[in-house]
């Protein structure tokens, strides 16, 4: 029997005076849907505080060992569910719930301008249009330089870019917590699989003659 692999999904608390936040609408509903019975998924909310980022997502990094873990939040901009390509370190000016931004602007002091997924998102774009979904995907490179980003490089940073960062839309603008929550079902397993294949391609021998494509 095979072990199951280890997947971390995280959604974050409302913002501000808001009631309600759609990544966790979605991130409940995805617990719910499941991953197949080769995933053990836990899901945590996460306040929308830098401080509390800082300090639990080593601790989820550490704790659990995941093979991937993906963060998922709202944005009011979004009209799709929007999968970012790479987190940024600087910029993070604006306060959070509690009225705080670091001191630094930064996310990690002395680390790389911006740090790119391990996954590439536009491949994880397609294979998710060509299964039907009924759900508009797009790809990013901007996670915004709030909670949202700062989330996504510290997770990069510590987890050797085996990290995704979905962006969802409000709730019902257009789409419901139940149809979020079937879309990041299919997100996160093409995720996986393309993850795998990475794995397996880092394993292989190098051969110097080969040519890198960007």
């Amino acid at each position: 029997m095979t072990s199951q692999m280890k997947v971390i999904v995280t959604g974050f608390t409302p913002l501000g005076e808001d009631k309600i936040n759609s990544s966790w609408e979605a991130v409940k509903e995805l617990k719910r849907l499941g991953l197949g019975k080769s995933v053990d998924l836990h899901v945590q909310e996460i306040p929308v505080e830098y401080e509390a980022v800082h300090d639990l997502l080593p601790l989820l990094w550490k704790q659990h060992q995941p093979k991937l873990v993906v963060h998922v939040g709202m944005s009011w901009k979004a009209t799709t569910v929007t999968l970012e390509q790479c987190g940024h370190n600087m910029g993070y000016e604006r306060k959070d719930n509690c009225g705080f931004c670091p001191a630094c602007h930064c996310c990690v002091e002395g680390g790389p301008d911006t740090i790119q997924s391990v996954l590439d998102m536009e491949a994880v774009c397609q294979r998710v249009q060509d299964s039907g979904l009924g759900v508009a995907v797009s790809v990013s490179k901007d996670a915004g330089r709030y909670l949202c980003d700062y989330s996504y490089y510290t997770s990069l940073h510590l987890g050797e870019r085996r990290c995704a960062f979905v962006h969802v839309p409000p709730l019902d603008k257009p789409y419901s917590s139940k149809e979020l929550g079937a879309a990041l079902q299919v997100v996160v397993t093409e995720m996986l699989q393309l993850l795998t294949k990475v794995e397996r391609t880092e394993k292989q021998p190098h051969n110097p003659s080969c040519q890198h494509h960007h």
